[in-house]
């Protein structure tokens, strides 16, 4: 491992060390595993790999309605209507 050195706002400290010492893991390691989760994130998948994936699921879901096709925008409006976005998200 490399030591690394960084400065947290007051605020950043209070999140990551709340989940750390509910999950009771160290400082250190909250924080290489949102460093982990964030990379994750921007990682560039393969065509082939995100091919896959969309293969994966085919089929895997039913939501017993037989005309999603035709009504996806009501549905999805319908899904979305009491959506409140969480700013701790960011």
């Amino acid at each position: 491992m490399i030591r690394t050195q960084i400065r947290l706002t007051e605020q950043q400290y209070r999140r990551i060390m709340a989940p750390a010492q509910r999950e009771n893991v160290s400082m250190a390691q909250a924080i290489r595993n949102a460093v982990d989760a964030w990379l994750d994130r921007r990682a560039e998948l393969s065509r082939a790999e995100l091919w896959q994936r969309s293969l994966s699921v085919i089929g895997k879901y039913d939501s017993g309605l037989s005309d999603v096709a035709e009504n996806h925008d009501k549905y999805l409006a319908e899904a979305y209507a009491d959506y409140e976005p969480r700013e701790d998200l960011g």
